[in-house]
């Protein structure tokens, strides 16, 4: 087989649409005869946010998601191996078309909601996420070694000092400062001056973060879920990412509005509290916070983009 101009263009434009640290889309495409390669671009670091390049390749993670899903809707079965050459550390996944295929409904469903994806990090409705749709949310994570925890009523004040911890700490990193403008400056995406939800990414020195009580009852009314995976490898990465988008488009598609938060996950201390504090039975790799948005976000919005984390 050989791919049309406007298939490459399918394509191309779901991994676009994927959700990416600061906006950077660290990821580079090399369409094959029977397939595409995705790479992973090194150079797109961010060294202070992102030391280790986990956010990076969970971004890399999202956007084999729709590609994925992408192929699926072009009429094709899917075989997807993750890091096929050993030599090639930058080449993380090879998705093949193998043979004919209609997609599911469920996959057209998720593969729409790529283009209305986009995050969201104001206030939710007043309504709360049901129990149901966050079971249903659950279950949409059907990747190996990952699993989506939800966040219990008692995990709010932990992890409201956690993020507290986190906003003090990046307000007063001049290194960190120093990049979140230069991102700021290269995007032209202005920073807030008040904290933007869920109050532990885009942290300025002026930010004011709630305190513990406040942000408390404030986790409180939102659907918050935890992306755990098995191991903390980067391969483990990467699957995060697929999951995370994968239940995040699942969300969309059942008319909910979200972002992912990263950034404390970053710091080692945060990271081994929540593990601790909030029983995780896993690493955590991202937190998506979820809810009925009060206006729809704006069609014209360019692609999302989110508070310190891939979006």
């Amino acid at each position: 087989m050989t791919w049309s101009a406007t298939e490459v263009g399918v394509l191309a434009r779901a991994a676009e649409r994927a959700p990416s640290v600061h906006n950077t889309r660290p990821w580079a495409l090399e369409m094959r005869v029977d397939g595409v390669d995705l790479f992973e671009r090194p150079e797109a670091w961010l060294p202070r946010h992102d030391p280790g390049g986990r956010d990076r390749t969970i971004s890399c993670g999202a956007a084999l998601a729709n590609l994925r899903l992408a192929v699926r809707a072009l009429g094709w079965d899917v075989k997807v191996s993750l890091f096929p050459q050993p030599v090639r550390a930058d080449l993380v996944a090879r998705i093949v078309a193998t043979e004919h295929g209609e997609p599911s409904e469920s996959e057209v469903v998720r593969y729409t909601a790529i283009f209305r994806r986009r995050s969201y990090r104001a206030p939710f409705g007043l309504h709360p996420v049901p129990a149901t749709e966050v079971r249903e949310l659950i279950r949409a994570d059907v990747t190996e070694g990952t699993g989506v925890h939800a966040l219990r009523w008692s995990d709010a004040p932990p992890l409201a000092e956690l993020l507290g911890y986190t906003a003090s700490m990046l307000r007063g990193d001049r290194a960190y400062q120093r990049e979140l403008q230069a991102w700021s400056d290269q995007f032209r995406e202005p920073l807030p001056d008040e904290p933007t939800l869920p109050w532990g990414g885009l942290v300025r020195p002026q930010t004011r973060v709630p305190d513990v009580l406040t942000l408390t009852e404030r986790l409180r009314e939102e659907c918050l879920l935890v992306v755990l995976t098995d191991d903390d490898s980067r391969r483990d990465h990467l699957l995060a990412g697929v999951a995370l988008q994968e239940v995040w488009l699942t969300a969309v598609a059942r008319g909910l509005a979200g972002s992912v938060l990263t950034q404390p996950l970053q710091l080692p201390e945060v990271r081994a509290g929540l593990i601790e504090r909030l029983g995780l039975p896993g690493h955590p790799q991202a937190i998506l916070r979820l809810g009925y948005p009060v206006t729809a976000p704006p069609i014209a919005a360019r692609a999302a983009r989110t508070t310190g984390a891939p979006s």
